[in-house]
């Protein structure tokens, strides 16, 4: 078993599970939680050498720059609406990356 791929995947499962917290629980606190674990998703994810590795980043990438707006829209303007529709946007990035990061390790041949 490879510890990185298992960090670096629970961190992206993170980033989009607590990215659904938020629309369940329209908090400035838990978007700000998805906010920094996804920002600790990209981070991990520049270290990835792999085939599909760029659209891994940016798709993280994407997630980032609807979730940090989001928080501002929230905590400064109070705008929900923006909030939500940028989180949901974000969702989908993630949903997005989980995709290519089954996709590659589907073409990976691993020894057991």
């Amino acid at each position: 078993m490879h510890w990185g791929k298992v960090f670096y995947i629970f961190f992206t499962l993170m980033s989009l599970t607590t990215s659904a917290a938020f629309l369940y629980e329209n908090s400035a606190t838990a978007l700000f939680i998805a906010g920094s674990i996804n920002v600790v998703s990209t981070i991990l994810k520049l270290g990835i050498r792999n085939m599909l590795s760029a659209e891994l980043l940016a798709g993280s990438l994407v997630a980032d720059l609807h979730l940090i707006p989001a928080f501002l829209a929230l905590e400064f303007y109070g705008n929900h609406t923006l909030a939500v529709g940028l989180v949901i946007g974000a969702v989908i990035a993630n949903i997005y990356t989980l995709m290519i990061t089954m996709i590659e390790s589907s073409k990976e041949k691993e020894d057991f």
